[in-house]
């Protein structure tokens, strides 16, 4: 669905994007995670075909999305900073997306004033920034786009109406095999939703694989010896470490049943293995990269 390859750009001398490769394939829900700064929305801006690239190539279907009308016209975006025409109500902006987008489906829009409960002739300049949230996405999921572009789109949103969005958009990528692109910090929701997941840091993708396959890659461990952490542990990955008496929690990449096997041979008194969670991969990761979090004193 997305190829991007060696896409870089630059804003006044300053990389923001340097040589980003990423696939997206159709019918995925693909996170994109990173600091701020790391590049997440001017790379969404180039897949929506509203920057030009310095160099590189992106390739939506096999086409580019830069001026692209067939592209376009098959795709949703949502921006963190949502912007409607001043006096405008959600009518008056549905009927402008009916004028532009030829595939917008009345139907759908009537129907999702069950999932959207606010009044759509109230002026949106008036509404709220969660509500403004829910407008663009009233409109958005009309479109029956195959690609979705989404950028912090539920920052904002009550726990209710993120659910209820969140359900909307994974049915149509089950039902229509439409495909997700979202950048978001709230990485507790990403981990519920995506199933891959690409980790971003000074204008490149440092990490992108299948979300199960990034958790089977990397483990807490925690052990305990009779004595001192035998020199043989060194020989893992490990990415990070604490202790507490005799007992020391790793945090060690790698294969699973391979670390396993290797600290068993050293007879620990303890030995638990233990999965890390999408925010905790994203810190350690990032950890090698003057990232780590460290005990600060005041």
């Amino acid at each position: 669905m997305i190829e991007v390859r060696g896409l870089r750009k630059s804003f006044d001398g300053f990389w923001a994007l340097n040589g980003v490769d990423i696939t997206v394939s159709r019918g995925s829900v693909y996170g994109l995670v990173g600091p701020n700064g790391a590049g997440k929305t001017t790379l969404i801006k180039h897949l929506a075909g509203v920057f030009i690239p310095d160099s590189g190539t992106i390739k939506i279907d096999g086409q580019p999305s830069f001026e692209n009308i067939a592209v376009k016209a098959r795709t949703a975006y949502i921006p963190d900073d949502i912007y409607f025409f001043p006096q405008a109500n959600l009518l008056d902006m549905k009927k402008f997306y009916q004028s532009v987008y030829p595939v917008f489906d009345e139907e759908r829009f009537n129907k999702l004033y069950e999932v959207f409960p606010f009044d759509p002739r109230k002026s949106l300049r008036r509404l709220s920034r969660g509500m403004k949230k829910q407008a663009a996405f009233w409109l958005g999921i009309c479109l029956k786009p195959d690609l979705m572009l989404l950028d912090e789109p539920v920052d904002g949103l009550d726990p209710v109406m993120r659910r209820k969005v969140w359900s909307v958009l994974l049915q149509d990528v089950a039902e229509r095999n439409m495909t997700v692109f979202v950048s978001s910090h709230n990485l507790r929701e990403l981990e519920d939703v995506c199933d891959h997941v690409g980790i971003m840091h000074e204008g490149r993708i440092i990490l992108e694989r299948n979300l199960s396959e990034i958790q089977n890659n990397i483990m807490k461990l925690q052990v305990a010896f009779d004595g001192p952490l035998p020199e043989e542990m060194n020989e893992l990955n490990i990415l990070n470490r604490q202790s507490s008496g005799r007992v020391w929690v790793l945090i060690v990449r790698g294969d699973r049943d391979e670390i396993l096997s290797h600290v068993s041979k050293l007879r620990p008194i303890i030995i638990d293995a233990l999965p890390l969670s999408l925010e905790e991969i994203f810190i350690y990761e990032l950890g090698g990269m003057n990232y780590a979090v460290k005990n600060i004193i005041l």
